[in-house]
C-alpha cells in the first residue's frame, strides 16, 4: 500500500458550516475540528493542492437551510484557480455536482477528505471516491459526527467519537482511515492540460 505521508492532490472539505460546528447545535468535537480542518487547507494551499469546500443546502427550516447563518462555511475560502464552493443536497458529495469534473479537469488521482457528518456525508463521499479509482486519506481526527442518543429497547447512546471510528472503519479496506491530519501532506496538481489517463491510484 502507498505510504499514508506521499503528498495528495486535492482536499474535500466536507460541510465544514456554522450550524455544526458553533453555538448550540455545534458536534462534540467541533473545537478539534476546525482546528484539524483548519491546518488541512492551510497546507493545501500552500502546497498548491486544489481545495474544494463542500456545502450543503438544507431543506426550508432546517439549520443549513440556504442563506442562513447556519448555513454559511466556517472556513473562509480564497476562490480562485485551486479553491472552490460546491454545493449539494444529497450525503455523496458527487451526487448530481459538478465534483468529479473539477477533479478530472485539474488532474486529482489523490485526495484527503475531511469534516461532517462521520457515517454520513463524509463516509459517503469518501466511498464515492474510492469506487471512482482515486486514492482516498481519511484522516481520523479531522472528521466528527453526533452522539447518537439512547433508544429504549435498543441499545444506549453511543458516542460521537465511537460513531466516527466506525464509520471510517466500515472503508478502511480502500482508504487509509487512521493517518492523522499531521501526516498528511499535499502537493500541487498537474499542470492543466497535462494528460494523466483519469483517476487511479498511486
Amino acid at each position: 500500500m502507498t505510504s499514508p505521508a506521499t503528498p495528495l492532490h486535492a482536499l474535500i472539505v466536507v460541510d465544514v458550516q456554522q450550524a455544526f460546528v458553533r453555538g448550540d447545535g455545534a458536534l462534540p468535537g467541533a473545537a478539534r475540528l476546525v482546528d484539524r480542518t483548519a491546518d488541512l487547507i492551510t497546507r493545501a494551499r500552500a502546497a498548491g493542492a486544489l481545495v474544494v469546500h463542500v456545502q450543503n443546502d438544507g431543506p426550508a427550516g432546517a439549520d443549513d437551510e440556504p442563506h442562513t447563518p447556519g448555513w454559511e462555511l466556517h472556513h473562509p475560502v480564497e476562490a480562485g484557480p485551486t479553491e472552490h464552493v460546491i454545493r449539494k443536497t444529497h450525503d455523496d458529495a458527487f451526487q448530481e455536482t459538478t465534483l468529479q469534473a473539477r477533479l478530472t479537469s485539474s488532474g486529482v488521482r489523490s485526495l484527503a477528505v475531511c469534516g461532517l457528518m462521520s457515517e454520513m456525508c463524509v463516509q459517503a463521499t469518501a466511498r464515492t471516491a474510492v469506487a471512482l479509482g482515486y486514492r482516498v486519506v481519511l484522516p481520523h481526527d479531522a472528521h466528527a459526527t453526533h452522539d447518537i442518543p439512547a433508544e429504549p429497547g435498543i441499545s444506549a447512546a453511543v458516542p460521537a467519537a465511537t460513531v466516527s471510528r466506525v464509520a471510517a472503519w466500515a472503508i478502511s479496506q480502500d482508504a487509509d482511515v487512521t493517518t492523522r491530519t499531521a501526516d498528511v501532506t499535499f502537493t500541487a496538481t498537474p499542470p492543466a492540460g497535462r494528460p494523466v489517463g483519469g483517476p487511479a491510484r498511486n
